[in-house]
Parts: structure tokens; C-alpha cells; sequence
């Protein structure tokens, strides 16, 4: 995770500074000159050189420094500490409504194979992954907000003003899931040990979620680890659809004012997020496949007596 998230901070870092344009008219807006930029470069650290900026970026980060917003002057880590909470709160709920859509409507597909509840599984899903998750938002603004007045269409609140957000950031990743889930079935339900069991009397329900469903949740683990960064990505457009007052919203402002702090603190927390999560995946796949387990218990079995023959 470390050489990673490292990695990340250098190349945005760098692609910030070879972006065009200036921070310091856009801070000094109409009261622009040129001796007033030249200050506020110098009192940016703007003027130094690459490698001096970047130097003093990764030195100050070593100190959970973020610095400050270059245009409103609040501290960037207590404005991440209260966006934070909302991005994760709708990324967490459209991660779990995706698994548990996604996975149901797969499974439902390689049950019942070249049948119509195949047909209608796979179609919905090929909509979902053809519909953009903005345009989609806002049909649901349009149809849930304006036409029916059920849900509010921006803002922050209760419960309810998360649910239109969540649903458009979900359902690219159920058609995608769906679409994994399905193949990955399909793969072992033909297995011999998937006869085998059938073959024993087991009941099909105990034949798919007992047997078939945990040996094809593998490439569905990765799948899921993946989505959720597409989940946290999705949220940068999702947030500013809806107005809503979190990391991805708070991104997208950063850029538009050229607040280079802003942008590398709210890129740090979104990959240090993303990497966490695939560790957690990557956990979860060695605890689900039997043959990684097999690996862990022949190797601490080898340690084991390794150290009774040293003894």
C-alpha cells in the first residue's frame, strides 16, 4: 500500500504542476496585477522548483499536514474531516446494494441459464452498464424529486436525502456484478463436484449457496473491490449532481480554483481508501478460496517444525 499511495501523491503532484494556467489569479480575481501575483507565488512556495515544492509537500504530508485552502484560507484536514463521513456513508451503501443486487440477479441469470428470467437479468444489466451514471441521476432527480415530490433533489439531511444518490451510484455496479456473477457460476456449476453434490440428493438451493455460490465468489470478491473504487470515483460526479458537501464535491471545487491542496488532499484520501479496501479483498480471498488456506496452513506448518527441529 505504501510504494502505492507514494506513487499516487508523485504523479498527481506532478500533473498539477504542469497544468496550465495560475493559482494566483484565480485567488486575486478582478484585484489582479502582476506585482501582487508575483507576491502571492512567493508566499505559496509557487516560485520554487519542482523539486523543492514537491520536497515540502511530502515533508509536511509526513506531519498529516494538508496546509491550508489557497482560496478560502480554512484548513483542509478539518474540511476533509467533516466531508469524509458523508462520501463514505453513500460509497459503503452503494457498495453493499450493489453486492447484494448485483450478486442476486447472477446468480438468478446462471440458475436459470437461456431461460427468460436469464434474459430479463442480463438485459437489465446491459442498460445499467450502458446508462451513464449522471444522466441516470438525473432521471431519478426528474421523475422521484420534480414529478412525484417524494425525495429532495439536493442537499443534505436525513436518510432520505441519500437515497437517490446511492441509487444512481449503484446501478452501474450491479450491472457489472450481475454480469461477473453470472459467468463465474456458470463456470463452476458444471464442475464434477457440483454434480456430484446434486447427484447426492442435496436440495438445489443447498447445491447453489452452499457449494457453487463460495467457490465462484473469487473473481466476484475482485470485482466488488474494484467497483468500489468506481463507487468512489462515480461519487466526484454523483456529489456534484446532487450538491452534496463531500470529498468527491469538495474535489471538484478544488480544480475548478486551481486549489492544489485541496485536490491532493481529497486524491490521498480517495487512494488510501481504494488501497485499504483491496488489502480487505485480498484478505477476504485468502479466507474463501481453500486453496490460498491450504497455502497459510502448509507454510505455518513448515515454520512449526522448522522451529521444534531447531530446538
Amino acid at each position: 500500500m505504501i510504494p502505492v499511495i507514494i506513487a499516487v501523491i508523485i504523479v498527481v503532484f506532478t500533473l498539477l504542476y504542469l497544468a496550465p494556467g495560475d493559482a494566483a489569479s484565480v485567488i486575486l480575481g478582478s484585484t489582479y496585477t502582476e506585482e501582487a501575483a508575483v507576491q502571492i507565488r512567493a508566499q505559496l512556495g509557487l516560485d520554487q522548483p519542482y523539486i523543492v515544492q514537491l520536497g515540502n509537500y511530502l515533508w509536511n504530508l509526513c506531519h498529516l499536514d494538508f496546509g491550508e485552502s489557497w482560496v478560502s484560507g480554512v484548513s483542509v484536514a478539518s474540511e476533509l474531516s467533516s466531508r469524509v463521513p458523508r462520501t463514505l456513508a453513500i460509497g459503503t451503501a452503494s457498495i453493499i446494494i450493489t453486492a447484494l443486487a448485483g450478486i442476486l440477479l447472477g446468480v438468478t441469470a446462471a440458475v436459470n441459464q437461456n431461460k427468460w428470467q436469464d434474459t430479463v437479468s442480463m438485459i437489465l444489466a446491459l442498460l445499467g452498464t450502458s446508462l451513464p451514471g449522471f444522466f441516470f441521476a438525473l432521471l431519478l432527480v426528474l421523475v422521484f424529486s420534480y414529478n412525484l415530490g417524494w425525495l429532495p433533489a439536493y442537499g443534505m439531511g436525513g436518510i432520505r436525502y441519500y437515497i437517490l444518490p446511492v441509487l444512481a451510484n449503484s446501478v452501474g455496479g450491479i450491472a457489472m456484478l450481475a454480469r461477473q456473477t453470472r459467468s463465474s457460476m456458470l463456470e463452476v456449476i458444471h464442475s464434477d463436484y457440483i454434480t456430484m453434490a446434486k447427484s447426492k440428493g442435496l436440495k438445489p438451493r443447498d447445491v447453489i449457496y452452499q457449494h457453487t455460490l463460495p467457490n465462484a465468489m473469487i473473481p466476484v470478491l475482485t470485482t466488488i473491490g474494484m467497483q468500489f473504487a468506481g463507487v468512489l470515483g462515480g461519487g466526484v460526479i454523483i456529489e456534484t449532481v446532487f450538491s452534496i458537501p463531500g470529498v468527491g464535491y469538495y474535489l471538484v471545487t478544488g480544480c475548478n480554483n486551481r486549489d492544489y491542496n485541496v485536490v491532493m488532499a481529497c486524491t490521498i484520501v480517495i487512494s488510501v481508501t481504494f488501497s485499504i479496501v483491496m488489502l480487505l479483498v485480498d484478505l477476504l480471498m485468502a479466507a474463501v478460496d481453500p486453496r490460498i488456506k491450504a497455502q497459510f496452513a502448509e507454510s505455518a506448518l513448515k515454520k512449526k517444525k522448522g522451529g521444534k527441529a531447531h530446538a
